[in-house]
């Protein structure tokens, strides 16, 4: 009887175990869907990618971040869809930071997007201040990382790289013009005005500064120009007496910068005090944005500058479709701003993004998508991207030409307007001007 029992107890289910098939196989009719769903689109349950996004959208530098917004909202609308890569559909998400212009909060948000937030992939952008500790917080991490406008010099030797040497980095890379372009872009647009060919530099002591007074100063050296440098300043000097009387003293018809933008404000104010007014007020770092020159007043006209991405630039974005003159138009007429030149190349990093991911293997393995960048070519609206091919290893050179800012013509919505007067980098580029003198 006993024997029995047992047999019994053996061979019936319990009643825990009636209700627990039945919640399994109502839990696998349920999944069944989802599953033929996942398998239909080629994506998995949990495929996210994760981009970082780092620049300066307040600070002394934030004139660099004024269009980031409307870059990170195109970017985020062609994204969101996901990518399919190898037959795989991922979701894509995009978590920027501001980096307050600060070296250290720009540290500290990386680290905070490495650690907390898991990317896959960091974008950073604008001045040695943001881009040189993220770059760094992501070779540390193993976690690759694009760049862009940085002086590719500031960029790869203001980290450690040496001349001659392999590259030090693994995990960063970076695109952006050069001495070399500066150079090129200024003995083309400084014969179209007949100076003595003394040159009065405001170099400071930082990563952009010290870069280029190790190389653009021999360059225009030996392009015939002399070069009166009356040394490295600290950033946020309030006192430029001294460096003007020098450049009045050697009679320099000719003023080339690479501030952070107050320091050129006070500079430039203190010049026009002290009658310091040169044939050529060639500057750098700032006056590259129309609010930058805006507010010098007149003091901003005939400003001389650097262009590195205009809606004249005669490509495109694949990752958007959006030509160059679509995309400075799109921007004036959801910001009511005049374009702004850092549209160009924040909106080319999520072109190299998304183009690192479709062409890589696996796009969560750090290390080959890491190889894959280093070897990638990208259609961006800059023009073509095309790394492993110079001038060092992680680096791609790209154009910047030459130009001014002028009066608007009557009728414009905007004060002022910028004008190419040499494209000695990208012949594609139009010329729409030659270069006025700021002595008048």
């Amino acid at each position: 009887m006993k024997s029995h029992a047992r047999k019994r107890s053996q061979v019936l289910p319990s009643r825990r175990q009636i209700i627990g098939g039945g919640l399994a196989m109502a839990g696998a009719a349920m999944a069944s869907p989802l599953l033929a769903a996942c398998k239909r689109s080629g994506s998995q349950p949990g495929n996210k990618l994760k981009i970082g996004f780092v620049s300066p959208r307040t600070g002394a530098t934030a004139g660099f971040g004024e269009p980031d917004g409307y870059v990170l909202e195109l970017a985020r609308k062609a994204l969101a869809a996901g990518l399919s890569i190898g037959g795989v559909s991922y979701e894509v998400q995009v978590i920027d930071k501001d980096s307050q212009s600060n070296p250290q909060r720009s540290a500290q948000v990386a680290n905070e997007l490495i650690t907390g937030e898991a990317v896959d992939l960091m974008l950073t952008t604008s001045t040695p201040e943001t881009v040189n500790p993220v770059s760094d917080a992501c070779e540390a991490a193993g976690v690759p990382c694009i760049s862009t406008v940085v002086p590719w010099e500031a960029w790869y030797f203001g980290r450690g790289g040496k001349p001659g040497a392999p590259s030090p980095f693994k995990f960063t890379f970076h695109f952006c013009f050069g001495v070399e372009q500066f150079s090129n872009a200024y003995s083309h647009l400084w014969p179209q005005i007949e100076t003595n060919k003394k040159v009065g530099v405001m170099w400071p002591n930082d990563a952009d500064g010290n870069a280029i007074r190790a190389a653009l100063g021999p360059l225009l050296t030996k392009a015939g120009y002399t070069i009166v440098d009356p040394g490295a300043y600290t950033d946020g000097t309030n006192d430029y007496s001294s460096m003007i009387a020098r450049f009045k003293d050697e009679q320099c018809e000719i003023f080339n910068a690479f501030p952070i933008p107050p320091d050129f404000a006070t500079f430039w104010q203190q010049a026009a005090q002290q009658s310091f007014k040169p044939r050529i007020a060639q500057i750098a770092k700032t006056g590259l944005f129309p609010s930058q020159v805006e507010a010098l007043g007149e003091l901003g006209v005939r400003l001389a500058g650097g262009c590195y991405w205009s809606p004249a630039w005669p490509y495109r974005s694949p990752l958007t479709g959006v030509s160059s003159k679509d995309l400075g138009d799109g921007y004036q007429g959801a910001s009511g701003k005049q374009w702004n030149q850092q549209l160009g190349p924040s909106l080319a990093l999520f072109d190299a993004a998304a183009a690192a991911f479709k062409t890589t293997t696996n796009p969560r393995d750090k290390a080959g998508l890491a190889k894959t960048i280093s070897a990638l070519e990208v259609d961006t609206p800059i023009g073509r991207l095309a790394w492993g091919q110079g001038p060092v290893g992680n680096v791609v050179a790209t154009p910047i030409v030459g130009g001014q800012w002028v009066a608007a013509p009557a009728g414009s919505k905007y004060k002022l307007e910028f004008v190419i007067c040499e494209n000695s980098s990208d012949p594609k580029i139009p010329i729409a001007a030659k270069l006025q003198s700021y002595a008048g």
